[in-house]
Order: structure tokens, then C-alpha cells, then sequence
């Protein structure tokens, strides 16, 4: 006996009989991008977001990522907006130890720099059939104009997301869009740059990034990992319970051009180096930009007048400049007035 459901359309709705059919239900867990404690970073499935300052190890990150996905079989795809050119991608590949026989095998990873939004679609179109592993997008901040968007726009940020963002998740990849940081206090504070939608749009985690040692060839680099959104909690619960926990820190060596990285799982107790910062800056390059006056900054006045930085900032980075170079405070006695 059939049963007949009136006002129902079934291929409007989510078959729940199917998915329980399939055995027990658990929520979704980050398993790629992995830290050095196992647990992964980003979702599969899901659009995830790595944001932060120009050169903090976002695109190293991504393509760390890509080489751990490669070497447990899975595929890649780099969709190149930022033009880190394909000469450069593929040699960075093969230093992390990636074989030239999976890097020209198209159905193991494919890379391409698009020019406009036929070709973005193209791109979405082929990955519906290829359904990769993970998709790296570098970045945002180049595709949204493709599209004719404006950045501080919600519905044209939406819009584009949904049609060269969305679309990937949707047929099982692991979606990683590199953004850039905001440059204003308050704006850095939440995230990316532009509008608000963005934060709402990610359904797998939102990571920033803050360099501690820049990333040179020849000798790696050091970057702190926050954890600004994870809808899921799947690497949350293993995570500080601050607002912006500390993910770890990702390291990147470099051995005679042979490269490795990953991030460094956090410590029990371990904060962000960042944690508590009231100028909205990183820390560690103020710190870099103090190193290199001459003479050394004497005073937070002395600091603002050189550097042309407002009160808060200064004396904030001059503290941190004194405790890394161990330097106390000179305080100064009031003068004798009797």
C-alpha cells in the first residue's frame, strides 16, 4: 500500500528515511588539512576560508594542503586568480615532494589561471563531473570583480559565491578560498575584507593566519593560526574556549629545496601570540619595523613621532619590542619640587 502524502513534493526535500537507511549519523568533521596531531583543519563538503595579511602563509598553507590530498591519493584542483603562475605552482609541488607523473595526470590535479566568468564556469562545470578532492581558490578578492561584484556588496558577494564557490562543495570537495585581511582595526577584527556576508557564507571553518617568521626560500617559515568560525565544531572541541582559539602554528622548512609543512597542533594552555591586541596589527611586524630604526626607539613618543603611528599602536609594539630584545622600561623619577 502506498501512502499518499497531500502538500508534499518530494524532490523538494532532504530523503531523511535514505540517510538514516545508511547507518548511524554523525556530524561533520574537518579531515584534511591536517595538524600534527591528526585532526584536520578544513571540512570536505564544505566551502572553507583562509584569510589574513599579504604574505602570512595563506597560499603556502593551501598548498601544503594540495600536497597531503595528492599523496593519500586524492585530487586537486588550483584555480589560480592571483597569478602565482604555473611554473612557480608546479616547482613548489614537486619540492614537497609531488611525483611529475600525478602532476600531468588531469585526473589527479589540474591547475588554471581563468580570465573571466565563462571560463570560471567552465571550470565548475567540468568539476561537477570530476567532483576533486579539494579546490583551492586564491583568491576571492580577484574573482568577485570576473563577475562585475562590487566588495562591499552582500547580494553580489552571495551571488558570486553561489555560482563559482558553492557549486564545488555541493558535489563533495573540500572548497579552500584564500581572502585578504581587512586593513582597518575594527574590520580585521571580524575577518575578510569587504561585506559582512562573507562570514555567513562559510560552512566549514575560517582560518587566520599571522606571520611570526617570514616564509624565504632556503629557510622556511612560521605563521599563528586562529580560529575565527567553525559552524560545525569539529575543531572547535579540540581547541581553547576563547573567542579566537589557537589552531596551532604552521611551519614550513626548507632543506636544501626540499620543502615540508604543516601546522603544529596547539598546547594545552598555549594562547595566540596576538591574544589581547588592541591595534587590530600583527604584532610581529611591528615588532620587525622597530628592529630596524636607528637609533632604537626610546619612548611611545618617540615611536609615534618616527613611525607616524597613533598612540595606542606605538606603545603596544613597544612593549612587545622591549620583551623580545629583553629591555626594560626606563621610568623616569618626578623631579625634586621642594
Amino acid at each position: 500500500m502506498t501512502l499518499i502524502i497531500t502538500g508534499y513534493t518530494p524532490t523538494l526535500y532532504e530523503n531523511i528515511r535514505e540517510l538514516l537507511e545508511r547507518g548511524p549519523v554523525a556530524p561533520p568533521a574537518p579531515g584534511i588539512g591536517q595538524r600534527s596531531d591528526g585532526i584536520g583543519t578544513v571540512y570536505a563538503g564544505h566551502a572553507n576560508c583562509v584569510l589574513g595579511p599579504p604574505e602570512s602563509g595563506k597560499t603556502w598553507y593551501a598548498q601544503a594542503t594540495a600536497a597531503e590530498v595528492l599523496f593519500t591519493g586524492g585530487s586537486v584542483l588550483m584555480i589560480d586568480l592571483d597569478h602565482n603562475g604555473v611554473d612557480a605552482t608546479v616547482s613548489r609541488f614537486q619540492s614537497f615532494g609531488i611525483a611529475g607523473d600525478v602532476l600531468s595526470d588531469p585526473t589527479r590535479f589540474r591547475y588554471c589561471e581563468p580570465d573571466d566568468q565563462r571560463e570560471i564556469d567552465g571550470i565548475v562545470q567540468d568539476a561537477s563531473d570530476w567532483q576533486p578532492t579539494l579546490v583551492v581558490i586564491d583568491s576571492f578578492g580577484e574573482l568577485g570583480p570576473m563577475y562585475g561584484a562590487s566588495s562591499n556588496s552582500a547580494d553580489d558577494f552571495t551571488n558570486v559565491f553561489r555560482r563559482a564557490v558553492k557549486p564545488f562543495a555541493l558535489h563533495g570537495s573540500c572548497v579552500v578560498v584564500i581572502d585578504h585581511e581587512a586593513k582597518s582595526k575594527d574590520s580585521a577584527a571580524y575577518g575578510a575584507t569587504g561585506t559582512s556576508a562573507k562570514k555567513r557564507a562559510y560552512s566549514g571553518t575560517m582560518l587566520r593566519f599571522r606571520i611570526d617568521r617570514p616564509f624565504t626560500p632556503g629557510s622556511g617559515g612560521e605563521a599563528e593560526v586562529t580560529l575565527v568560525k567553525d559552524r560545525n565544531g569539529g575543531l572547535r572541541r579540540h581547541l581553547a574556549t576563547e573567542k579566537e582559539p589557537l589552531v596551532g602554528r604552521f611551519k614550513m622548512t626548507d632543506t636544501n629545496g626540499a620543502l615540508d609543512a604543516y601546522i603544529v597542533a596547539a598546547q594545552a594552555g598555549e594562547q595566540p601570540k596576538m591574544l589581547g591586541s588592541t591595534t587590530g596589527a600583527n604584532l610581529p611586524d611591528l615588532v620587525r619595523e622597530l628592529d630596524r630604526l636607528d637609533p632604537p626607539p626610546s619612548s611611545v613618543r618617540d615611536v609615534c613621532a618616527r613611525m607616524t603611528w597613533g598612540k595606542d599602536k606605538a606603545r603596544e609594539a613597544l612593549k612587545a619590542w622591549r620583551e623580545v630584545n629583553g629591555i626594560e622600561a626606563v621610568v623616569t623619577p618626578f623631579p625634586d619640587r621642594t
